[in-house]
């Protein structure tokens, strides 16, 4: 059976979906922009504080479940433009070790609410 993972310290869902959903020992954590939950707006308006508040957001998410980043298996990292590569993978280094997670990166034509970066991740234990 599938279990919604909530917590405060990660921004609320703005539409029909979970912030993460437990299925066994996998957990599915939602694409996270950067927003604060403390106040419900963007971070910052960078690219290295808006990747590090989403980053923060997944952390949180898979903290409340009981895993952590070393848990993660793979990730997705959406730009709003691809030339902030360089900058989100130095942000990124800060939450992964090796073995790194699988991800794949994508540049796309908007995020929700203009958001520079959307991060999504699959743990497993």
């Amino acid at each position: 059976m599938n279990q919604p993972i909530h917590t405060p310290k990660a921004p609320a869902a703005i539409g029909p979906y979970s912030q993460a959903i437990q299925a066994g020992n996998l957990i599915f954590v939602s694409g996270q922009i950067p927003v604060d939950p403390a106040t419900g707006e963007f971070a910052g308006k960078d690219i290295t504080t808006q990747t590090r508040q989403s980053l923060t957001n997944v952390k949180a998410i898979l903290e409340q479940a009981g895993y952590t980043c070393a848990d993660v298996v793979k990730t997705t990292v959406l730009l709003a433009d691809m030339g902030d590569f360089a900058a989100m993978n130095a942000v990124y280094a800060e939450f992964f070790s090796e073995p790194f997670p699988a991800r794949a990166a994508f540049a796309v034509k908007s995020l929700p609410k203009g958001a520079l970066v959307e991060i999504e991740a699959v743990a497993c234990k």
